[in-house]
């Protein structure tokens, strides 16, 4: 929200809003825009009959007052992706969905038309190297490329987000369940990227993960305009550290690691040949893409170890990034630290799911937050349970962050490699500290 604020604001609207709380870095970004409110909290005199739109986040409620307010003065109210479909109806959209994956392939597309000098607007969720605001609209590009949430709109739209943005070039990247509280049956999750292949626009195309099943199925039944562009890894030589595409202009150098990134080349690949792009120049740009922040980002290296933060919670998303570790530093040991955080990995009945998900680490951590259990209004979660859906009798389980963070700083990082995966924070785990540890 703070991102499609500062856009707009550089497109030279008069944007306010409101927020019960803005963390860093938002408000310091707000704050450098000249557009953070001058208070916190809900104010219905911020609302009045001069506003042309009110923005809807998830964050605010039904019974907001401010809603409650712009819904008596009818003023237009949009959603977050809604609002981005007015501002990009007449482009090129390119929407990347996917369980996994889809803000890599977001970020190696937009990171590849920056090298090449090819203007497009965006949409992306996570911070990247030379850019200080994941969002730009504007009245001149051609193209708008888009990362596809299947997340709720908002407090008062239960779409799925990425329904909302209709494109004409749509990639899937696999279809793993997330999100129970809202899609409680892996059948009713998987009808969200049926119903997102239905609405690309006519005479579009799909760009999917071959090696995904339920995309098989969903394929099979596409209305017979939809160009239909499979994927699978990209071909590649490894050795020691050091990976190389293969390609028929010789090879290339990458800067990533793990066959689900290798398949994220594929798909950004794909795409950018669909705008027209060089493929020589395509793989020439790739080249020096670093990855996305907290998307196997290197914390910390010395000559014995090698420490990396990775977004990944989700069951197949934990999977996939610790084989890919272990398989990037076979003869390291390799210490697997997951914290549970999210609604979904901190459901009871949603933890079986995890099954297997670390057993490509030699030493395997998990942390939980009994407190956020409580706030998140979860069944109890014991230790027991958590063991028992991992199926490892060597599984480390904290509940304390004060003794995760002993746990972590009195290891003997010799010969190494550690894997820090959450999205949060461990309780309050200093990560410049654990730089410093190496």
């Amino acid at each position: 929200m703070h991102n499609l604020a500062i856009a707009l604001n550089r497109m030279g609207y008069t944007v306010t809003g409101s927020d019960d709380e803005i963390f860093e870095p938002s408000r310091s970004r707000l704050e450098r825009e000249g557009i953070l409110p001058e208070k916190i909290g809900w104010d219905v005199k911020n609302i009045s009959e001069e506003l042309e739109a009110v923005v809807l986040g998830m964050h605010a409620r039904e019974d907001n007052p401010e809603l409650r307010r712009a819904r008596e003065l009818n003023i237009p109210i949009y959603s977050y992706p809604e609002y981005v479909y007015e501002q990009t109806k007449n482009k090129k959209r390119i929407v990347i969905g996917g369980s996994h994956g889809k803000t890599t392939i977001t970020s190696m597309i937009l990171h590849v038309l920056n090298k090449l000098g090819v203007e497009t607007d965006y949409l992306v969720g996570a911070q990247l190297d030379g850019y200080d605001c994941m969002v730009r609209l504007s009245e001149t590009s051609e193209y708008a490329v888009i990362e596809g949430d299947e997340y709720l709109s908002s407090p008062i739209d239960r779409r799925p987000k990425f329904h909302l943005y209709r494109p004409d070039i749509a990639v899937v990247s696999g279809i793993a369940w997330d999100h129970i509280n809202v899609f409680p049956t892996m059948e009713n999750y998987v009808e969200q990227f049926r119903i997102f292949a239905d609405i690309i626009e006519k005479n579009g195309s799909l760009i999917y993960f071959d090696g995904d099943d339920h995309m098989k199925r969903i394929v099979n039944q596409i209305r017979e305009d939809i160009e239909l562009i499979p994927y699978n890894t990209h071909p590649f030589i490894q050795e020691g550290e050091s990976i190389e595409l293969k390609t028929a202009y010789g090879n290339f150098p990458v800067q990533l690691f793990g066959e689900h990134n290798l398949q994220n080349v594929n798909a950004a690949r794909e795409v950018l040949l669909k705008m027209g792009l060089n493929e020589e120049r395509i793989y020439e740009a790739l080249s020096d893409f670093r990855g996305a922040s907290k998307r196997m980002e290197k914390l910390a290296e010395s000559k014995t170890c090698v420490a990396f933060k990775d977004f990944a919670h989700s069951p197949s998303k934990v999977r996939a990034t610790t084989q890919a570790v272990k398989e990037q530093y076979p003869n390291r040991t390799l210490l697997a630290c997951l914290e549970l955080h999210t609604y979904s990995s901190l459901n009871a009945t949603f933890l079986k799911e995890y099954q297997g998900a670390l057993n490509a680490a030699d030493e395997a951590v998990v942390f939980y937050s009994p407190k956020a259990v409580a706030i998140k209004r979860l069944d109890k979660v014991g230790e027991t349970q958590i063991a028992d859906a991992f199926q490892r009798n060597d599984l480390k389980i904290f509940t304390d962050p004060k003794q995760f963070q002993e746990f972590l700083f009195d290891q003997d990082f010799q010969n190494k490699a550690v894997l820090l995966m959450s999205s949060g924070n461990y309780g309050g785990l200093d990560f410049e500290k654990v730089k410093e540890l190496f």
